[in-house]
């Protein structure tokens, strides 16, 4: 049975790990993560979950000082799209082989020719005024909404630049030119296709319903697959198949998060309402997966780690649970996938599978009954400790008590399974010492000189 799985998955993780669309797709995502960690270090420090927390800053910086952090968060959030299409466009120019600064920008600039630059005004309260119109680039279009529109022009736009390159539609320039200038003029071509493309399809969409291809995106497709995304099943799923794929070997998060990139839609929607201090529209954002799901990484194994230091007696497991304890605190467990190994270990994949589904149910129906609260979608770095996490990312003591509880439940969960294998290497490890104390008799009497 299991070689029968082996076979059937190990090449479908290998082609979606190797497609190059769908690498720069996850890696475009990867290069907008430092920006939006540090504004995320801004709206933190703007909304600290400490009582009396605005009212010391405001006695020492004055009234206004909440607005300069969160200038430099909404600088992050708010431009979500625009950041996506920059990175995805890099990315994808560095997958097909084209220029990546080229492909960035040209990723960028059909973004903005497909979406609406004329808007209606609003006056001081924000209410619309008819009859007056603004120029310029709305956040509605640059921000969480212009996420899906982004990848859309980026995969699309730069996979046309590179085609349009490597068939040789460039302006030559000759010998002695200067490389900057020959690069400039040799991408000048490509590009003016890439525009054009967009300019058709944005007439085009004008004589629909819709308007514009970006309120046609997010219609049909970014907004049905928010509400997906939303759901307890979806993200059983995702989290069932990122636990599966480690017992063949395979990176699962790695894997599923080309494929499933909607939490981070969902995370950057979920923070542009808190920072309006609107209701909270989302359970299922990043941060929600990051630390009430797995706790010391894939298969929630800090529980196990603590086990192995605890409770084990095997010298080779308690080893490698005092090296694991420290990394498995910042969600770091590859020693202990491939040194324990959890690698197509049958005992110990049971409770790594369930783990992380029972911690993600319970933890939803724990916001869905208000014992925890939701995440304020605040970018932590996923290495965040347990307990910390927990407090940050929510603004919750609760949320941290909720982990300890969580945690607890896994140490009861691996502790039959980790026991039954501690067994096994207590018996490997007596049976070594017994051949070791065995030592082979030599005799010299057979040996005669003649043989040399």
């Amino acid at each position: 049975m299991m070689d029968k799985l082996e076979k059937v998955l190990m090449p479908l993780a290998d082609i979606l790990t190797k497609n190059r669309v769908l690498i720069a797709i996850r890696d475009g995502f990867l290069i907008t993560t430092p920006l939006l960690i540090v504004g995320s270090i801004f709206l933190l420090f703007a909304n600290f979950p400490i009582p009396g927390w605005e009212d010391f800053w405001t006695g020492i910086l004055g009234t206004d000082w909440a607005g300069w952090f969160t200038a430099v968060s909404r600088a992050s959030f708010n431009c979500t799209g625009l950041l996506t299409a920059l990175g995805t466009g890099y990315a994808m120019a560095r997958e097909f082989g084209g220029d990546k600064i080229q492909g960035a920008a040209v990723a960028m600039v059909a973004f903005f020719i497909m979406m609406p630059t004329s808007h209606l005004g609003s006056d001081a309260d924000g209410n619309l005024v008819e009859g007056v119109t603004v120029s310029g680039l709305s956040f509605d279009y640059i921000g969480p909404n212009g996420i899906f529109m982004a990848l859309i022009a980026a995969i699309l736009g730069v996979w046309l630049f590179c085609y349009a390159y490597k068939k040789g539609w460039t302006i030559k320039m000759p010998a002695g030119v200067p490389p900057a200038v020959t690069d400039s003029f040799a991408a000048l071509v490509p590009s003016g296709i890439v525009m054009a493309a967009a300019f058709l399809i944005r007439i085009l969409f004008s004589f629909t319903e819709f308007g514009y291809v970006q309120d046609f995106v997010v219609a049909v497709l970014q907004t049905p697959l928010s509400g997906l995304g939303d759901t307890l099943g979806a993200n059983a799923l995702y989290t069932f198949m990122c636990s599966f794929l480690w017992f063949f070997g395979i990176n699962g998060p790695a894997v599923c998060n080309s494929v499933y990139f909607i939490g981070n839609v969902l995370t950057a929607e979920q923070q542009i309402a808190f920072m309006a201090g609107e209701p909270l529209p989302y359970i299922f954002t990043n941060p929600f997966s990051n630390f009430f799901t797995n706790f010391g990484g894939g298969g929630s194994t800090l529980g196990l780690v603590i086990l192995m230091c605890t409770v084990c007696k095997s010298q080779r497991i308690k080893q490698l649970g005092r090296l694991s304890i420290v990394p498995g605190f910042f969600g770091i467990n590859e020693p202990i996938i491939f040194g324990l190994p959890v690698v197509l270990n049958p005992i110990i994949i049971i409770p790594f599978m369930l783990c992380p589904l029972l911690n993600l149910i319970l933890s939803y129906f724990a916001t869905v009954w208000e014992i925890i609260p939701r995440t304020t979608g605040v970018n932590l770095p996923w290495t965040t400790p347990i307990g910390f996490s927990g407090w940050l990312s929510t603004g919750s003591w609760t949320a941290s008590v909720w982990q300890l509880f969580l945690l607890a439940l896994n140490m009861v969960l691996y502790f039959p399974f980790i026991k039954t294998l501690d067994r096994k290497y207590l018996e490997d490890e007596a049976n070594a010492e017994a051949n070791a104390g065995e030592e082979e008799e030599i005799s010299f009497d057979d040996l005669d000189l003649d043989d040399l």
